[in-house]
């Protein structure tokens, strides 16, 4: 038997039990393609209408080889179909009595405890199927601007409902709200969600306690965090308090600097004592809660990436906190030294002496002026500042 008469049962049963009609299983028209598929072996054309011969109906489709994303999609479909019609129509037989189980097992022939063990087998892979047909509805089709989820949240600071806490922190502390009014949601006391698939308002927890719909495939219970695009590898670490994404794996929380750093960071980052716990020096956004990439500068300080990639496209290339050297700019400063070089000083500047401060190195040095820039005698920078003369 090949796959075209399971497609052909399947639509029949399809008909049959949207009009009412007992088990008929005439085979129809063929109505999806799926040559590539395997026959498939143990199972006769004659009837699929007891519980046993189900069974083997299910198991035989899960077992079949697909080529492609269609087919393993069509496979998919199949088993949740068939694991349906199984739990709500043969599930709900009644059960066989004690003296009826003992005059089959007298009858049954040996190899009745293999066929009981594949029953067993193929049930709990039909209920797996169920259960995660019921776990995923809607995933990736609801949330806000910030996260894929299928739930929002009953802020507790002034029991309002927002998809999430920025979604929060956009309404309620933003320069068009008054003063007084501005405020942050504490994210950690949140106890109340709301199902978006069912709307029920409940405690907070992964599974919805009415239609049984995840509400995120990532589910963080000590920030309150759902999230169904777990393509972020999120993870909860607990000397942030809150929950990272990049993965576990790729990065180590720094104590002092009191934030979370790139692995590759571990052994070769100044620390700035609460680094993170600060606003970004170009647009202000707390980089701690940030959900945007942040880099950390060689002096130490922290900065979005975006923000820095716009810094260099306006070619500023110096920390905005510090002013040190933001990469390594020693090529930058060898043309500065053909320039000086190539521009002598008219005769009343040529023995002016100046005072200077490094911003690289942080050390004084007195240096002869030039017009286009003085160079730090002990680290050969020209990122420096005129102090007197």
């Amino acid at each position: 038997m090949n796959a075209h008469f399971v497609c052909s049962l399947l639509i029949s049963a399809m008909v049959s039990i949207k009009s009412g009609a007992k088990w008929q299983w005439e085979v129809g028209h063929i109505r999806l393609k799926l040559d590539r598929f395997p026959k498939i072996e143990g199972l006769k054309s004659s009837c699929f209408g007891d519980c046993s011969s189900w069974r083997k109906l299910i198991g035989a489709v899960s077992k079949m080889d697909c080529l492609g994303v269609v087919q393993c999609r069509w496979k998919q479909q199949f088993i949740e179909f068939f694991a349906d019609v199984y739990f709500n129509h043969f599930a709900q037989q009644p059960q066989t009595s004690d003296q009826e189980k003992g005059e089959m097992s007298r009858h049954s022939h040996p190899h009745s405890i293999n066929e009981e063990s594949e029953s067993s087998t193929l049930e709990r892979v039909a209920a797996e199927s169920l259960t995660n047909k019921v776990l995923d509805r809607g995933l990736m089709e609801y949330g806000c601007p910030h996260y894929r989820r299928r739930c929002c949240i009953r802020a507790p600071c002034c029991n309002e409902i927002f998809g999430c806490h920025h979604c929060h922190y956009e309404a309620k502390n933003n320069i068009n709200v008054d003063q007084k009014q501005r405020h942050d949601i504490p994210r950690h006391q949140v106890e109340q969600v709301i199902c978006l698939l069912c709307g029920t308002e409940q405690e907070v927890g992964q599974i919805c306690i009415h239609c049984g719909v995840c509400m995120g495939k990532y589910f963080c219970k000590v920030c309150k965090l759902y999230d169904d695009d777990t393509s972020k590898k999120q993870y909860h670490c607990d000397g942030c308090g809150i929950c990272r994404i990049g993965g576990r794996e790729n990065f180590f929380h720094c104590y002092k600097c009191g934030c979370c750093y790139s692995i590759l960071l571990k052994n070769g980052h100044p620390c700035v004592e609460g680094a993170m716990h600060h606003d970004c020096p170009i647009c202000f956004e707390f980089l701690f809660e940030s959900r945007n990439d942040v880099t950390v500068l060689p002096c130490g300080h922290t900065i979005h990436q975006k923000c820095l990639e716009e810094m260099r496209d306006h070619y500023q290339y110096a920390c905005p906190l510090c002013s040190k050297s933001v990469c390594d700019m020693s090529k930058v400063w060898e043309k500065f030294d053909m320039e000086i070089a190539a521009t002598p000083m008219p005769e009343p500047y040529q023995n002016r002496m100046v005072q200077i401060l490094c911003n690289d190195c942080g050390k004084k040095a007195e240096v002869q002026y030039h017009v286009v820039a003085q160079k730090c005698p002990n680290c050969k920078s020209y990122n420096t500042r005129q102090t007197r003369g």
